[in-house]
């Protein structure tokens, strides 16, 4: 969601912000603006929009200054506007703020700061942070004890960024429920909500966690906790380069990730298969795999794209490891009392490890005593590191807000999963190896399905004026329907709908005539003659059909007015095949309406507020 960047130093902060803030504009936003001290006076720039035009803004302008914080903004409390852009400051600007989260008990702090004559400017809740902290220094405090003591009235989530132009040799920076990472230089740091901000300049990191805040100045820095106790944190080194932040010549980040697929799916499962014997390895579980084994229960929970590659997780584990899944929506987890036991393993999914929804989740489990894992794709990733346990995806920077790749590496994990716990179960080493061949087959099965880019793109053109679309499926590719469904809602704004097929004809048959799009998810599985029986019931009421088939297929050809064929692999690994001309179909449609493909509107990458 929202970025935050900040630098302290001997350099000119002002082209390290906007270098950051361009980095960190995956995420989504609305808005951006920095704010630094020049010249022991304090100057703030932002506006609506892109970077580009904040950019634009600040060339007209000679500006240079040591020390400075930036901000993309995403909103949430007050419309995208130039005056509700961040940073925000104080009544005589001499203290700015930048802040990610939402601030819940913002009304009743708002009421009581008027009260003492303060007045707001803005819409947002994070103005509160401003005039609160001011309360403070208008008492004697210093900034590091008032921006403390503000923490303390706070009721909400917060990445909280801080400079103020009466003490300009610092920057504090506090985290609760919101990402924030210190990047270490020679005689300079920095502070980002996000490693990628931080890549050109050092690969050491310290990672704040909840309820913990920073000072930090050029040349050195302090971690204590709200409660002001000095804490010693692990220097972190980043195992990633610049060249994976960029589209390395392709149109987007979106057609980069998927085309990435055949190497990020090898990546996935890379030194985590014994062939010889069917079975997988994962480092990541060794200590816990006993209980893990013994659950009684496995819940997946996770958000969005993770959600659906959940729900193929649980066909996954019941079918071969058979243990009880079920799969919850990790915004609604923890609202709902959920009855967990020590008997339970749960298993968390986010691609960046910082959904707010997926870790508030995991802190509810965690406390109830259940086996808690994480599944992720940054390394070093809030989930990760609250998890006892879990196992990283290995897809690689994944930029493009609408999720691919870290999709069907979520997929493989959970197949090595399934296998890791299957075999300690009993599944015999000739079902091991069946399992074992296929997932090793499937990087070269998804590079002749990406040959098909160009017949895909055609029939974007054919589709691209469409206003709703369905997408149907059974069994495992019930989910890859579902999938389909929100790949094209997220980036073409088109109206779709995943269903189960055989949910059709409770409602969304209603829906079918010459002008509705309807996409099958058809490989030739166990339940492939009961959907070539669907598809009959659309073909009889006009509608226009589209199914993803096997090679060699001719039977659908019949019924269908376009199909897509792609290799055949074993039923519990379809999805992985089938989504990928899913993916490119949503996209080529959005690139078709001229849409901005890798930032839809209204979406951020990584989720942090709930």
């Amino acid at each position: 969601m929202c970025g935050i960047v900040g630098y302290i130093g001997n350099r000119n902060c002002v082209p390290i912000l906007l270098e950051g803030l361009k980095r960190l504009e995956y995420r989504g936003y609305d808005s951006a603006g920095i704010g630094i001290i020049q010249d022991n006076l304090p100057v703030i720039i932002k506006n609506k929009g892109k970077v580009s035009l904040l950019e634009e803004k600040i060339n007209e302008q000679k500006l240079k200054s040591v020390i400075g914080i930036g901000h993309t903004r995403w909103a949430t409390h007050g419309i995208p506007n130039e005056l509700n852009a961040h940073p925000h400051t104080n009544s005589d600007r001499t203290l700015f703020i930048i802040h990610n989260g939402i601030i819940e008990n913002f009304q009743k702090l708002k009421n009581g700061l008027k009260s003492l004559g303060y007045k707001f400017e803005t819409d947002t809740d994070s103005e509160v942070f401003a005039h609160l902290i001011d309360s403070f220094l208008g008492k004697g405090y210093n900034l590091t004890k008032s921006v403390q003591m503000a923490l303390n009235e706070i009721e909400g989530t917060y990445g909280l960024a801080v400079i103020y132009s009466k003490e300009p040799d610092k920057i504090i920076a506090a985290r609760k429920g919101s990402p924030l990472v210190i990047g270490l230089g020679k005689d300079e740091n920095f502070l980002a909500s996000d490693v990628s901000a931080l890549l050109a300049h050092t690969k050491n990191v310290i990672y704040l966690d909840d309820g913990e805040f920073a000072e930090i100045f050029k040349d050195r820095y302090s971690v204590r906790t709200i409660a002001d106790t000095e804490i010693e944190k692990e220097i972190h080194e980043i195992n990633m380069s610049l060249d994976e932040l960029d589209k390395a010549g392709f149109s987007h980040f979106m057609l980069k990730e998927i085309m990435e697929q055949p190497e990020s799916v090898r990546n996935s499962m890379r030194g985590r298969l014994v062939a010889d014997t069917g079975e997988a390895v994962l480092g990541g579980l060794i200590d816990v795999i006993d209980r893990l084994v013994s659950s009684k229960r496995i819940l997946i929970s996770a958000c969005g794209t993770s959600w659906h590659s959940a729900l193929v997780g649980e066909y996954m584990l019941e079918q071969y490891a058979r243990i009880p899944v079920e799969v919850e929506y990790a915004s609604e987890f923890r609202y709902r009392n959920p009855v967990i036991s020590a008997d339970d393993s749960i298993l968390f999914i986010s691609q960046s490890g910082e959904t707010a929804d997926t870790l508030a989740a995991l802190k509810e489990a965690k406390s109830r005593g259940a086996l808690v894992l994480g599944i992720c794709n940054v390394v070093g990733s809030t989930i990760a590191r609250e998890s006892m346990s879990g196992v990283y995806i290995h897809a690689g920077p994944e930029i493009g807000v609408a999720s691919t790749k870290a999709f069907t590496s979520q997929l493989v994990v959970l197949a090595l999963i399934t296998l890791l716990i299957s075999r300690k179960k009993g599944l015999s080493s000739i079902e091991g190896k069946k399992i074992t061949e296929a997932l090793i087959g499937l990087p070269e099965k998804i590079e002749i399905i990406l040959k098909l880019n160009e017949g895909i793109e055609k029939l974007a053109e054919e589709f691209k004026d469409s206003r709703n679309f369905l997408y149907l499926g059974r069994g495992y590719n019930f989910p890859v329907a579902l999938e389909g469904a929100l790949k094209l809602k997220e980036i073409s704004y088109i109206h779709a709908e995943g269903y189960p097929a055989a949910e059709m004809k409770h409602g969304p048959i209603a829906l079918i005539d010459e002008d509705m799009p309807v996409v099958f998810v058809a490989p030739k599985d166990s339940t492939y003659e009961k959907i070539l029986s669907n598809i009959q019931e659309v073909k009889a009421r006009g509608g226009r059909i589209i199914a993803i088939a096997d090679e060699g297929d001719d039977e659908i050809d019949e019924l269908v007015d376009y199909s897509i064929k792609i290799p055949r692999t074993i039923e519990m690994l379809t999805p992985i095949l089938t989504s990928i001309p899913l993916q490119l179909l949503a996209y080529h449609i959005a690139v078709k309406k001229g849409l901005d493909v890798d930032q839809p509107r209204n979406l951020a990458k990584s989720v942090t507020v709930e």
